[in-house]
């Protein structure tokens, strides 16, 4: 392990991330089970880019199958591209019906940001504080914390209003979180930036999925149509059924945004993402961008990418988000009459997970009591993980095919170790 570890150093720069203080060393997986290099075996409740299991069977043989017969780019005509658009566009409702395909999801929202520039001729663009969007010089502004130090001159460009928070924050209906995003809009609307779009991810995932009523986005959205900008939702992480009531993120919001992103679950782990949008704003695009993408909507990334949608259909994947959610929204409820140490629950179909804090009154954020749980979780076979503006919130976002048995095994271990990990070291 500390091979590895120096060798990662050595070859791919300091500073690259590892989960967990004693890292793992995985070797292989298979639907929701990973493997170590000891042979030890893991369950996981974090990964949500293999979203139909590791490793399954229907996405590796359709990789295998197209990549054996051809594999180009998409200057060539093929019907992989257009079969999968015309089906994915199927799952979206009027006026959002034509792709864009990339291989990220930090390529996806870096188009849709250009787009909102090229439809309102303006450049300001509005997040929240504790998201993340991304990896490319002008996505990655959109993260606060994830802001380079030497800021390539893109910061004017952005603004960022407080995350919703359900557990501190009396905001039921969206208005006050509509109320800031509108601040932020007449700041840069009275600036020469002008506003140009809204982003976040509809369930607000990163930034601790705070419970939120259906339509409670909706008067933010609103804000910024008036103002003569886009919505644009990143659903990387809320899409694809993840959210059980809802395929995307966006519906259970009752918005339709102008883009709606797309990235890690799309090929259940081969790199492609994309972006949905309408044919104006497409149009726009195409006839005042050259964009082309040499891996963008490959006939293989396709392939796996229709395999998925197969996979959510025929195993009825949607429904069991919808189940596995409630069930452990109603175990964990459990878990906080025994743990004062829990002070919320959170669940969003197959998302779930518990805020901790050192005292329910104050709610002052556990974060160094969350990290130890992940760790010691780590040490039992779990993999989870946390987040949130304190990041004190489990983190539990498992494959889309994980079941019953699955979480009475994460709820009896996590059970365990809070019972035996003291709150304060």
């Amino acid at each position: 392990m500390t091979d590895l570890v120096e060798r990662r150093r050595t070859l791919l720069g300091p500073n690259v991330a590892t989960f967990y203080d004693d890292p793992v060393h995985i070797v292989r997986a298979e639907g929701v089970w990973m493997w170590d290099a000891q042979g030890n075996k893991y369950l996981d409740c974090y990964n949500n880019v293999p979203h139909v299991g590791h490793c399954n069977p229907r996405v590796v043989n359709a990789i295998s199958e197209q990549a054996r017969t051809l594999n180009v780019h998409t200057r060539y005509l093929h019907e992989g591209i257009l079969d999968y658009v015309e089906r994915l566009a199927g799952t979206f409702a009027d006026p959002l019906n034509t792709s864009l395909l990339t291989c990220t999801g930090s390529e996806a929202n870096d188009i849709a940001l250009r787009m909102a520039q090229m439809i309102t001729g303006k450049r300001g663009m509005v997040s929240t504080d504790a998201t993340y969007h991304g990896n490319t010089a002008l996505v990655s502004h959109l993260s606060k914390s994830n802001i380079p130090s030497d800021g390539f001159g893109l910061g004017q460009y952005m603004r960022h209003v407080e995350a919703p928070d359900s557990y501190r924050v009396y905001d039921p209906d969206g208005q006050r979180f509509a109320v800031r995003v509108q601040e932020a809009i007449d700041e840069l609307e009275a600036s020469d930036v002008g506003f140009a779009a809204l982003i976040v991810c509809p369930i607000f995932l990163n930034e601790g999925f705070p419970e939120q009523a259906e339509g409670w986005l909706k008067p933010a959205a609103d804000a910024a149509r008036r103002a003569g900008g886009l919505l644009i939702c990143d659903e990387v992480q809320s899409g694809f059924g993840r959210c059980g009531s809802h395929y995307w993120g966006h519906q259970k919001q009752g918005v339709t945004p102008d883009v709606v992103c797309m990235g890690k679950p799309m090929g259940n782990g081969h790199p492609i993402a994309g972006l949905v949008t309408t044919a104006e704003i497409m149009s726009c695009f195409r006839n005042n961008f050259r964009y082309f993408n040499t891996f963008g909507g490959n006939p293989v990334s396709c392939a796996a990418a229709m395999a998925v949608l197969d996979e959510l259909a025929d195993k009825d994947l949607q429904i069991n988000a919808a189940k596995i959610g409630k069930l452990a929204a109603e175990q964990l409820s459990l878990l906080s009459d025994k743990y004062d140490v829990i002070g919320d629950i959170r669940q969003s179909g197959m998302v779930f997970g518990a805020e901790l804090v050192l005292d329910r009154d104050t709610k002052q954020p556990a974060s160094g009591f969350a990290d130890r749980i992940v760790n010691a979780m780590r040490h039992r076979g779990i993999i989870l993980s946390r987040l949130g503006r304190y990041k004190n919130t489990l983190k539990i976002r498992p494959p889309m095919v994980f079941g019953e048995d699955h979480l009475g095994l994460l709820i009896d271990t996590l059970d365990s170790v809070l019972a035996e990990i003291p709150v304060r070291p």
